[in-house]
This record gives C-alpha cells, structure tokens and sequence, in this order.
C-alpha cells in the first residue's frame, strides 16, 4: 500500500452536547453532561431511565419529508455529513465544485442499526396487519442505509461501506476510509458512525446483561469511566463524521487542514463475545499496528482519547493496554474519556472521539474526564480531569475504541 499522506479537512456531529461541532466542543471544554433522564412513557417500566439523547433533534435540521424517510440512525449521519462537508469547503454535491464523484466514497458504520424502524414496524404489524408495514421499511433499517444515504446525497461513487464492529465501528470506518485514500480508490472519505439505540428493548437487553448503569442518582454523574464507584455505561446517540483527503487533493484545492491522518490498527480478542480480554492483549496489539502504521514511536503520543466506557472491567483492561504500548511515556501521556459527558454512542462512539481527538490537536487543549471523584488505584494514568494544555510541536493522539465480539480499532491522528 501506498504511503499516500492522509489528512482532515471537515468535521461534522449531533450529540447529547450539541447539534453541531461548535457546541459539541464547547461542551467538552465545560465539562458539561448531555445525559439526563428519559421522559417517554416507555422508559417508566425500565430498570435503567437516563441516556444521553441528542442536544437537537434532527428533524429541526432535515427538510421534514427527507426526514420521514430516514431512520432516525441515518438522519443523525446526514445532518453531521452534512456539517462536515460544508465544513471542509465542498459545497454542493460532487461534480458540482470540481470534484469527481468516481473519486468521493462513504464508510459510515453502525454497530446495530436502524433498530427503531423495525421494532415500531414489528409493532405495527402485530397491531394493524401486515398491509399497514411502511414499504420504506427495508431501506430505512438496513445497516448501510446512513452510508447508502450520504452517497445519495453527495452523489459519492467510489462505494459506500458499511462496517460492523459493535462499538468499534466508527472507528473502523475511519480506518477503512485511511485504507481507500491510500489504495488509490478515491481522493475524498467521509468517513465515521452513528448509532440511535435509545429504545426500549435495547435498553432493556443491555441493563439485563449487567451493560448500563442503575445508578439512580443525578443522571449527569453516572457516566464516571475509571472512578471506584462505576458500575456501567450510559447509553448515548447521536453521529459523528470526518471529511478525509489525500494531503496532495487537498493542498491544490486550499483546503484547511485540522490534523494528518497517520494510521490505524484493527485486531480481535478470540476472547469473549462481550467481555475484554482482562489483559487488554488485543487491544494492546491493535494500538501498537496502528503506531507501526503511523510510522511513530510511542513516545510522540501526548494525548489518548480512551474508550473507557464506565464499566468495571474494561477501564481496567486499557488501562493495562496503554501501559503496556506506551511503556514508561504513558506517565507523560494525558488520558481522557469524553464518554463521561456524552455516554456511549456504540457504532456512532469512535468517529465521535475521532472528533473530539482532532480538535485536542487542533487546538492544542485536552477535555476533560468528568465525575472522576475517586481514581481506580488498578488504573494508573494522568486522566485529565480538567482541560489541559498539550505540548507544541509536532505531536500525536490516539484515539480507542473496542467492542463486543472482541473487536478493537485504534487510530493515530498527528497534528500539523
């Protein structure tokens, strides 16, 4: 594979934090929650009542009948591919600004999918018959619709991908979009993830396998990754979506640069559909691919946006991970889990995280880890707990993200 130089050129989100980049940031830098307590009439039966809900709602956003037709999965990726595309300076769809669609592609994953569109369906079928099942149904739930949807719209030609990888999936979507730029089979990638997983039976699943916290105190503190008293994630939505280009595309077209692209690394446990390895071996080896891909030490890491999600078991086992890949330097290194303001966005979690390492980069300022009271003494890292100011200089960050199935993908961003 080519050594084609990758970088990000536009940067698009809704979150529990904000309906846009500005905000969602902005967030961040407050320490300030999105999650807070779910008011559907649904959620009073559950054992679990809090998830970090968009701070937008899309529909405000989508022309009202585009919306209609979109599960609620690919309206979160429109309205952020949306915002990146304008973002990195290419207005209107391909073909219209000198850009060739043959050479613009997609990868927006999902780890579950338009989940809502077929559970209100299989609603609808028990209640009123077969005859009254939406016939956009099918395209509205399948896994690759965000992805089919933003081609659609941008008019993007060279493919549109669709990776699964459970919580590790907006990661890999990155990581897919890294290799496609570098295989020469396109110029442009929008690339990241997005998830709508806030209903009841997902919820329920996941709080009935021990998954989510049932903290039942102020929502806003029960998202606390590395602190003695977790005891689970917080369910967020909501997407996240990067604008990737070769260095050469970019520079003849005077693109604004927020940070180089450096590599990727993808693994798998083999270890247990839903627990980590308690080692953090797969990890540990994703992140160390992904620094041989970048072509770095580890001692050029100054910042890790972890995946930490707030569950007992895996803060612990990256913790291992970044010591056992980043040595003595990871003393040197600052750690954060922006999970603890946005909860856990599953498929749309890593492209979230891509951002928020981005823009660490870009503006050279780490956000913080919140509800961190009391620090495992099993994790030994320097978690900021309030924005910290990174290093100048050429610098590197590393963003994690792992999932069920024993699915691990770790990225490299540099700073330019």
């Amino acid at each position: 594979m080519s050594r084609t130089r990758v970088v990000v050129t536009g940067l698009g989100t809704t979150s529990p934090l904000g309906g846009d980049v500005v905000s969602t940031w902005e967030g961040m830098l407050a320490g300030r929650s999105g999650v807070r307590a779910l008011t559907e009439e649904w959620a009073a039966e559950l054992a679990v009542k809090i998830a970090g809900r968009v701070a937008v709602e899309p529909t405000e956003v989508l022309e009202r009948v585009k919306a209609r037709r979109l599960d609620r999965t690919s309206q979160f990726a429109m309205v952020a591919a949306m915002e990146a595309w304008a973002d990195a300076g290419l207005d209107g769809a391909v073909g219209e600004g000198g850009l060739d669609g043959e050479r613009v592609g997609v990868a927006l994953a999902s780890g579950i999918g338009g989940v809502t569109t077929l559970l209100e369906n299989y609603d609808v079928l028990k209640e009123k018959g077969p005859r009254r099942v939406s016939p956009l149904a099918v395209p509205m739930l399948m896994p690759n619709a965000p992805a089919a949807n933003v081609s659609l719209h941008l008019g993007a030609k060279a493919g549109a991908f669709t990776p699964v990888s459970a919580c590790a999936s907006g990661n890999e979507g990155i990581a897919l979009a890294l290799d496609q730029i570098r295989l020469g089979r396109a110029d442009v990638m929008v690339a990241g993830g997005t998830e709508a997983a806030v209903h009841p039976l997902p919820m329920a699943a996941f709080a009935n396998m021990m998954a989510l916290s049932k903290n039942p105190g102020d929502p806003t503190t029960v998202s606390r990754p590395w602190d003695t008293g977790r005891d689970g994630f917080v369910l967020g939505e909501g997407a996240g979506v990067l604008v990737l280009e070769s260095l050469e595309h970019a520079q003849a077209r005077g693109a604004r640069i927020y940070a180089e692209l450096l590599g990727a690394g993808i693994t798998s446990d083999a270890h247990d559909i839903a627990q980590p390895d308690p080692a953090g071996r797969g990890g540990s080896r994703a992140i160390r691919r992904a620094l041989a891909d970048a072509d770095i030490d580890a001692s050029a890491i100054a910042h890790v946006n972890a995946h930490a999600t707030s569950t007992p078991q895996g803060d612990i086992a990256e913790g291992l991970m970044l010591h056992a890949t980043l040595g003595a330097h990871v003393s040197d290194v600052v750690v954060t889990s922006t999970k603890s303001m946005t909860g856990h966005l599953l498929g749309g979690a890593g492209a979230l995280e891509a951002i928020a390492t981005v823009l660490a980069l870009h503006h050279r300022v780490s956000p913080p880890t919140i509800n961190l009271d009391e620090q495992d003494p099993q994790v030994e890292l320097d978690i900021a707990i309030k924005p910290r100011d990174l290093p100048v200089g050429d610098i590197a960050a590393l963003n994690n993200s792992f999932g069920f199935g024993g699915a691990n993908v770790a990225v490299v961003f540099g700073s330019v």
